[in-house]
């Protein structure tokens, strides 16, 4: 924790301190928010373990952060938890899951961008794909989903490690760009 908030002390803007949680313990969430004071506070624990109400619940304790939950892209009952978010969260990040998971994502593995487009159609609340993302194809899934953001993580990771490939990153950046021509 004391790493952690010598971390996001030293963050400026324009940039914003993101904490991701996979925790369903609101309490051990909301000290360790008020601990890091980060800009957005993600919620990455199943939908299951952690619902709309404790979402509201942890939205009204921490005022002044913004709220981004991670939404599990597995068939159209996604489209349903997406929805139950509606006004609760400032952000929803899509990403793939496996049912056996307590947390949503770090697969590496992509999902049904069908059902992505038709979440970020279907709500108010901005979008950030994320899954399986990388340079290869964030372009493609740009185009076909239409988010308000993307996020990678393994497939931006060098490989074997969880520590970034700045050229992986570069190039999912550059590619990222070059799909919003012509969306904007």
């Amino acid at each position: 924790m004391d790493a952690a908030a010598r971390i996001a002390g030293a963050v400026r803007p324009p940039s914003k301190v993101s904490a991701l949680f996979l925790t369903s313990d609101i309490s051990l969430i909301e000290e360790w928010a008020r601990k890091l004071q980060p800009a957005i506070v993600h919620l990455g624990a199943a939908p299951e373990l952690l619902g709309p109400g404790d979402a509201a619940s942890l939205k009204r304790k921490l005022p002044g952060m913004l709220l981004m939950r991670s939404i599990p892209v597995v068939d159209e009952a996604s489209i349903t938890i997406a929805h139950r978010y509606e006004g609760i969260a400032d952000f929803l990040l899509l990403d793939s899951h496996r049912e056996t998971d307590r947390q949503i994502g770090a697969l590496g593995v992509i999902h049904d961008w069908t059902i992505s487009r038709r979440i970020v159609e279907a709500v108010k609340t901005p979008v950030i794909l994320a899954g399986g993302l990388g340079p290869e194809n964030v372009e493609d899934a740009i185009r076909a989903v239409r988010p308000a953001g993307v996020d990678s993580k393994t497939k931006t990771d060098q490989d074997g490690s969880h520590q970034k490939d700045l050229d992986r990153v570069r190039r999912f950046e550059k590619a990222a760009w070059a799909a919003t021509v012509g969306l904007l």
